[in-house]
């Protein structure tokens, strides 16, 4: 699944997830803005196709894995999509204590619920979601296949998962365009405003060495998914990965 990538040291000195969690407490203060400004607005598009997806299934209870500061949660909600019940779930408590006033700012408390769990050992039982969602989040798992085979456990049969992620564009001009952004531009935007020199530089090296295509559809296959699909976005800059659960 290629060499494996950490925000701060090598493998070897602290667990992944646990740099993972450090790295977005140290920038949650500048997240949403970064993040909207780097994507020049069309992460929301992006994530409004996912949610139409979704819409199509009618899920009622709503898992949100990597919530951060809740976007993907709080757009279903807005989006309508009928959930009873939303939770979210992320070992960064920076980005959940900015995503829980989010969430009460909009008033949306009595159906989102941010909590602190990890991908690979969610607090919660067997079968319990209609449907789960990833949002740039599974490049920072600690072990890929763990989290996705934990994701569809508490996933209900006919259940559908839905992963949104960066990938690799391979076609001119967006494969050079994308490259000079990530490569150049979001380090050093992101070293000014974030305060943190190496968040902004592992995003590019995590998408480059992260397995994308066919390659991911077949992780998602091995971890019992079904019907797997994938839909490019803006020129494959990213894609949505969908599974059924049977």
């Amino acid at each position: 699944m290629g060499t494996k990538v950490t925000p701060y040291t090598s493998p070897d000195d602290k667990a992944k997830k646990e740099q993972v969690a450090e790295m977005f407490d140290n920038i949650a203060h500048s997240y949403d803005a970064l993040n909207h400004f780097f994507s020049l607005g069309i992460d929301v598009l992006w994530r409004k196709k996912a949610i139409r997806i979704l819409k199509k299934r009618g899920p009622k209870k709503l898992m949100d894995v990597a919530t951060g500061t809740g976007d993907f949660a709080i757009e279903a909600q807005r989006m309508g999509l009928g959930a009873t019940e939303i939770i979210g779930v992320d070992i960064s408590n920076g980005m959940l204590e900015i995503g829980r006033k989010k969430v009460k700012k909009r008033g949306y408390e009595k159906v989102i619920d941010l909590r602190y769990g990890d991908s690979e050992n969610l607090p919660f039982d067997d079968n319990y979601f209609d449907a789960f969602t990833v949002a740039f989040g599974v490049r920072n798992f600690e072990n890929l296949e763990k989290g996705l085979s934990d994701m569809h456990r508490v996933l209900a049969p006919n259940g559908i998962g839905l992963v949104l992620e960066f990938s690799k564009p391979k076609s001119f001009p967006f494969k050079q365009l994308f490259w000079f952004y990530f490569k150049v531009v979001m380090p050093l935007v992101g070293k000014l405003v974030s305060k943190d020199s190496r968040a902004y530089t592992y995003l590019p090296e995590s998408v480059q060495v992260f397995p994308q295509g066919e390659e991911f559809m077949n992780i998602m296959k091995k971890c019992g998914y079904s019907e797997v699909q994938q839909h490019r976005l803006t020129g494959g800059i990213a894609t949505i990965y969908t599974g059924i659960k049977k």
